[in-house]
């Protein structure tokens, strides 16, 4: 069987392309509506038991930096500044990982797992 001219692809036929052009909008503002929610839920992580702390919203914009000061004087040696540095590496680090599943998970319920291009978040 030949496929004519001016026909619509395998599986769309039937479908009303006013309807499919609505669905498209409805989704890419729930989108854009998600993305926006993102910027207020935080993530939070802490490392080194407690020395570096981190909050981060869901758009992986830092929020807060705490480091703990009791541990900075800890008896007659302080802590050393290279690991204080490696603390505050893993912690940023950890909360972008926290903050992107965050963002995937979200926008994964938006999209219901429809594959789209782009959304590999």
């Amino acid at each position: 069987m030949s496929k004519g001219r001016g026909m619509p692809p395998r599986g769309m036929q039937g479908m009303n392309p006013n309807a499919l052009q609505k669905q498209l909008q409805d989704l890419q503002q729930k989108m854009m509506d998600t993305q926006a929610a993102l910027a207020n839920e935080t993530v939070t992580t802490t490392v080194g038991g407690g020395a570096v702390t981190l909050v981060m919203t869901g758009q992986q914009k830092l929020l807060e930096a705490r480091i703990n000061a009791e541990l900075l004087k800890e008896g007659d040696q302080p802590l050393d500044i290279e690991m204080l540095q490696d603390l505050v590496v893993a912690a940023v680090n950890d909360a972008i990982e926290k903050s992107q599943k965050l963002a995937a998970d979200r926008m994964g319920a938006v999209t219901g797992g429809l594959g789209l291009p782009g959304m590999g978040l």
